[in-house]
C-alpha cells in the first residue's frame, strides 16, 4: 500500500513538472517576443533550453565557435535560451540603424555581470545616469588635457625602451607581449568570468555564482582592485584639501565638439581643463554632481577601459609589426627623422606619421580590443528586413564586421592601404566600428591613439621586431577584451 502511493506521488510530480514544462514552452514559443523571434533565422534550437548546448565549449573555443556560427548564419541571425533572446548583428546597415539611435542605448544582460566591479560606471550606467557621466567627463579628453598626457606618454615610454635595453645588456630580449605591455593585468578575470556566466545560465543568480570557484577568484581580485582605486582617489582628495582645493576652482564644462588650443603648463591642471580624476572631485564639489562612491565607479571603470584595451591592442599591434618585416621598416622610415631631431614627441608630430596610422588602423581591423558590444531593447526596433522586439538583446560582433569579405577583400591579410583616403571614401562607414559608434561611443579613442602611436614609434625606433610565436596559432580567450590564450612573444633587437 505505502510503495502505491509513493508511486502515485512519483507520478503526479512527474506529470506537474511536465504541465510546467510545457506551460513554459508555450510561453516561450507563443509571447509576443517569441512569435516576433520565431520568424528570425538562426541555428537548429530546442523547447525551452534554445540553443544552450551549442556554446557548451571549452573556453579556448568558444570564440572561434560564434565566429564559425556567424559565417554561416551571416548577415543576421538569432540565438536563444530560456527567455532570453539574443539577435546578432553582422551587417553594417543593421549595425548603423542600431547604434546611431538614440533610444537604444541601454546596455545588455552580459554588462549586469561587471556591476560587483565598475558598479554603475559610464560603461554600464542606463541612459539618464549615463547622459550625466558622459557630460561631467568629456571635458577630460579635450585636446589640452591629451597635450598634457603626451607628456606622460613620451616619459613612460621612454622608461620602457630604457628598461628593456638594461635587461638586454645590449643583446636582444624576448618578451612575452600579454606579460610585458599589462605588468599583468587584473582585469582579465573580470571580464572573463563575465563572459563565461553569460553562456552559463545556472551563474545568472548572483548567490550561486559567488559560491562558485570563479566567483570567489573574482571576489579576491576585485578586493584588491577596489582598495587600489580607493586610494587614489583618497590620496587626491587629501591634495586637494591641503591645497584649498586652488587648482579646482576654475573648473567649467565645456562642449564635446570645443577644439580651441590654449597654451598649456607643466601641472596637472591647465586653465579651465582638468584631467579625469580631478574632474570628478570638482563635480563633486559643484553642486554634489556626483558623490564619492560614483568617483569611484568612474575610476575603475577607465582603469578598465584606458588600460587593459590599449595593452590588447598593443599586444596584437607589435606582433603584426613583428609578422610583417616590410610594414616595420616603412614605419620606422617615417617616425625616424622626426625623432632624431626631436626625441619628444607631440601631437603635431604624430600627425606625421599616415603611414603609422593606417597601419594601426588596420591592427584595429583585424583585432580590435573590444571585439564585442551588446544593447539591451527597451522598445521595438524596425530593421530593413526584420522587426527586433523590445526585451531582446542585440549583439554586435565587431571582430565578424570587421573581416566581412564583401567590405574587406581578403579580410585575414594584413594591408594597412585599405585605409587609404580614397579607399575609406569608398566603405560603409559602420564596417570599421573599432571603438564603437554612435552616441555611446568611446569616449577616450583619441587618447587611446595617442598613447599607442607614441608607444609604437618610440619601440620601432629602438628595436628592431622578430616574432617567436605565430599569430596565425593563437586561441582567444573569451573575454571582454580580446586575448590571446598562448604566449605572444616577440623578440626586441636593439638598434646599434
Amino acid at each position: 500500500m505505502k510503495t502505491r502511493k509513493n508511486d502515485i506521488m512519483f507520478f503526479t510530480i512527474l506529470l506537474g513538472f511536465i504541465l510546467f514544462l510545457l506551460l513554459l514552452h508555450c510561453f516561450l514559443r507563443y509571447s509576443r517576443t517569441g512569435r516576433i523571434c520565431s520568424k528570425i533565422p538562426g541555428p537548429t534550437s530546442f523547447p525551452i533550453i534554445g540553443n544552450l548546448f551549442e556554446f557548451q565549449v571549452p573556453n579556448e573555443d568558444l570564440l572561434s565557435k560564434l565566429w564559425e556560427v556567424n559565417r554561416q548564419y551571416y548577415p543576421f541571425y538569432k540565438l536563444w535560451f530560456l527567455c532570453y533572446f539574443g539577435i546578432i548583428l553582422l551587417h553594417p546597415d543593421d549595425t548603423e540603424v542600431l547604434m546611431r539611435s538614440s533610444k537604444h542605448i541601454e546596455k545588455g544582460l552580459v554588462y549586469h555581470f561587471l556591476k560587483p566591479w565598475l558598479f554603475n560606471g559610464l560603461l554600464t550606467s542606463s541612459a539618464e545616469k549615463w547622459q550625466m557621466r558622459r557630460k561631467i567627463l568629456t571635458p577630460a579628453f579635450h585636446f589640452n588635457i591629451l597635450k598634457h598626457f603626451v607628456v606622460t606618454f613620451n616619459n613612460e615610454t621612454r622608461y620602457l625602451v630604457t628598461s628593456l635595453k638594461e635587461e638586454g645588456k645590449g643583446a636582444a630580449v624576448v618578451k612575452d607581449l600579454q606579460e610585458f605591455i599589462t605588468q599583468h593585468t587584473l582585469n582579465i578575470i573580470c571580464g572573463y568570468s563575465s563572459f563565461i556566466r553569460f553562456v552559463r545560465p545556472w551563474y545568472y543568480p548572483d548567490i550561486i555564482f559567488s559560491l562558485s570557484s570563479v566567483g570567489r577568484l573574482q571576489r579576491k581580485q576585485l578586493k584588491i582592485l577596489h582598495s587600489f582605486s580607493k586610494k587614489i582617489i583618497a590620496e587626491r582628495i587629501r591634495f586637494h584639501e591641503g591645497t584649498n582645493g586652488k587648482y579646482l576652482h576654475n573648473f567649467e564644462g565645456i562642449d564635446e565638439d570645443d577644439g580651441s588650443c590654449e597654451g598649456t603648463e607643466n601641472h596637472l591642471m591647465f586653465k579651465n581643463r582638468l584631467a579625469l580624476l580631478d574632474l570628478l572631485i570638482a563635480s563633486s564639489l559643484n553642486g554634489n554632481q556626483i558623490d564619492e562612491e560614483g568617483i569611484r565607479e568612474e575610476v575603475d571603470t577607465f582603469m578598465f577601459e584606458g588600460h587593459d584595451t590599449t595593452a590588447s591592442a598593443l599586444c596584437f599591434i607589435l606582433s603584426l609589426f613583428a609578422k610583417h618585416k616590410d610594414v616595420q621598416e616603412r614605419i620606422r622610415d617615417e617616425v625616424k627623422p622626426v625623432m632624431q631631431e626631436n626625441y619628444n614627441l607631440t601631437i603635431s608630430m604624430l600627425q606625421e606619421f599616415p603611414y603609422l596610422e593606417r597601419c594601426l588602423k588596420e591592427s584595429l581591423r583585424l583585432y580590435p580590443s573590444v571585439h564585442l558590444i551588446f544593447r539591451h531593447l527597451m522598445q521595438d526596433l524596425q530593421l530593413k528586413n526584420y522587426l527586433l522586439p523590445a526585451g531582446s538583446i542585440c549583439h554586435i560582433n565587431i571582430y565578424s564586421i570587421h573581416r566581412n569579405p564583401k567590405y574587406w577583400p581578403n579580410p585575414e591579410v594584413f594591408d594597412p592601404d585599405r585605409f587609404l583616403p580614397e579607399k575609406i571614401k569608398e566603405r560603409h562607414p559602420y564596417s570599421y566600428i573599432p571603438f564603437s559608434a554612435g552616441p555611446r561611443n568611446c569616449i577616450g579613442q583619441r587618447f587611446a591613439m595617442l598613447e599607442i602611436k607614441v608607444i609604437v614609434a618610440y619601440i620601432l625606433y629602438n628595436f628592431y621586431l622578430e616574432p617567436v610565436d605565430d599569430l596565425d596559432d593563437v586561441k582567444m580567450n573569451a573575454d571582454f577584451t580580446l586575448h590571446s590564450i598562448n604566449p605572444l612573444r616577440v623578440k626586441f633587437i636593439p638598434i646599434k
